[in-house]
């Protein structure tokens, strides 16, 4: 079995880059002497600089992340049947289907899908369900097509760069309130802490621990809740996957209890104090001339 990677691009606004469309169509489906040697393919430049052209998507942790593809700009007149989708990242396949098989790299397992029904409309999009930081990469899609004598040729479709990133929040509580932390993803395995009045972290949960006096995970939604905030709890809060990579940051403010400061006017007391005197000698004056 044969197969050859062809670069072609998705627009053809000049004559000459009509002739390079015909010429990848007749590549594609032509004899399969073509796979013997690579010499038949022409180089690289000979492409318009919107064969190179990536698309690029952005995505965070936990969301769903589309990768556009579009497979009738290159094989408009192929039949379905004769070709099937594979996705890749260099060096590795992540995703191939044919008809009702599929394939899906384990890293990816149960997360990306091209759904039939859009294939067969022409939209070869990758969807990864529950994107991770560990994702993120460049991807490209290609159709291999079968060809005469069972040879199949490989046609590059479109590439994507993929930036996954994590959740940044800052959230405020008053003492006694619950914090609730979203963990966005069943991948995140570990929360850890750090005070705001020191520079270590500290360990609050890992996945499977049980739940706490304060600290509780529910039973059905991906968050974390602790109890009765205070004080001491400000701080930082990370969200960590199984490898490390940080799912979201949560900085944590804790607003103190409003407290009823007394003042005294000195000054008022001091002429009160005064104005009581004064009566006092007074009346004692007025007494002891009374006696004499």
């Amino acid at each position: 079995m044969c197969c050859e990677i062809i670069r072609a691009h998705t627009s053809a606004d000049t004559p000459a880059d009509k002739d390079r469309v015909m010429w990848l169509k007749a590549w594609v489906l032509g004899s399969p002497h073509h796979c013997s040697s690579t010499a038949s393919l022409p180089p690289d430049s000979s492409f318009p600089s919107s064969a190179l052209n990536v698309a690029t998507i952005t995505s965070r942790v936990g969301d769903k992340a589309v990768l556009p593809c579009r497979w009738k700009t290159v094989l408009e007149n192929v039949p379905l049947q004769d070709f099937h989708i594979q996705w890749m990242i260099p060096g590795s396949l992540v995703f191939e289907q044919q008809g009702q098989q599929m394939w899906q790299a384990g890293d990816f397992e149960g997360r990306v899908e091209v759904p039939e029904q859009r294939l067969e409309d022409g939209d070869c999009s990758l969807i990864i369900s529950d994107v991770q930081i560990s994702d993120t990469g460049r991807y490209e899609s290609f159709m291999v097509v079968n060809g005469p004598r069972s040879v199949k040729t490989r046609a590059f479709i479109q590439g994507v760069k993929l930036f996954v990133l994590d959740h940044k929040s800052f959230q405020s509580c008053g003492p006694g309130e619950d914090l609730v932390l979203d963990l966005h993803t069943p991948h995140s395995a570990r929360l850890v802490f750090q005070s705001s009045n020191s520079s270590e972290w500290s360990d609050l949960w890992m996945r499977g621990d049980e739940n706490g006096e304060r600290l509780e995970k529910h039973p059905v939604k991906e968050q974390l809740t602790i109890r009765k905030v205070k004080s001491s709890d400000e701080g930082t809060y990370k969200v960590l996957d199984e490898r490390g990579l940080a799912v979201s940051t949560v900085q944590l403010s804790v607003e103190g209890e409003k407290t009823t400061v007394f003042t005294t006017n000195y000054d008022v007391a001091k002429s009160s104090c005064s104005v009581f005197l004064t009566l006092a000698v007074l009346i004692t004056s007025f007494l002891t001339s009374r006696l004499l």
